[in-house]
């Protein structure tokens, strides 16, 4: 029996976003708005609206709806606003990126992921977005400051050159900790190298490549 494709992004609005206390008017739009069934493989296809996080390849996961409702309204991203997303994944979460803020810088460290972001977010029509293949932990290197970050896998910690590429004002969340219990925070630049964090939810995401922790050695 064919997935009735309207009623299932309805459900997920409704019966899954919206309960988790994702009540901002734009993400909820937005979310419904962007085809999230373009952005999955074939696959997956029937599984696109489900309460699940959905294999990317690489190890690498898409979030779930409601992780990603979240995500966009702690961010609280305005129309002028330039974004960098670290960790590309299916591009789905950058179009809802560039659906609320000016421009999207994202970078991802496999190829592959980039190149069917590239075309899918073409397909959508979206082209306020710059894509880039890098090694974001230690190596890849923007041209600008943002006034938003986005990290779609999880770190064990932030790295300390993250911080030095928001604008004052800036914001980035991130997904920070342990697995199975990590939790996503939001660092915003007060000036002056001074940064506040507030704790957000619990969650449990793969790690970025070269994000992981350190190994323990026990006795």
């Amino acid at each position: 029996m064919a997935m009735n494709i309207e009623q299932a992004r309805l459900n997920m609005v409704e019966n899954q976003v919206r309960p988790w206390e994702v009540l901002d008017a734009r993400v909820l739009d937005v979310i419904a708005r962007v085809r999230r069934e373009d952005f999955v493989a074939e696959a997956h296809r029937q599984m696109a609206f489900a309460d699940l996080c959905l294999p990317l390849g690489h190890g690498e996961v898409m979030m779930k709806p409601v992780v990603e409702g979240r995500v966009l309204q702690a961010l609280a991203l305005q129309p002028t606003e330039q974004v960098l997303e670290i960790g590309t994944g299916s591009g789905f979460l950058t179009a809802c990126l560039a659906s609320l803020s000016a421009r999207v810088t994202s970078v991802d460290i496999h190829a592959d992921f980039i190149a069917s972001a590239t075309q899918r977010l073409q397909n959508a029509g979206i082209g306020n977005v710059e894509l880039a293949t890098g090694e974001a932990i230690s190596d890849w290197q923007p041209e600008a400051l943002f006034d938003a970050m986005v990290v779609t896998g999880a770190v064990a910690e932030v790295p300390a050159r993250w911080l030095n590429w928001l604008k004052p004002g800036g914001r980035l969340l991130a997904i920070r900790g342990q697995s199975p219990v990590q939790h996503a925070v939001l660092l915003t630049h007060e000036g002056n190298g001074r940064y506040r964090e507030e704790g957000l939810f619990e969650t449990d995401l793969p790690y970025l490549t070269h994000a992981e922790p350190q190994p323990r050695f026990v006795l």
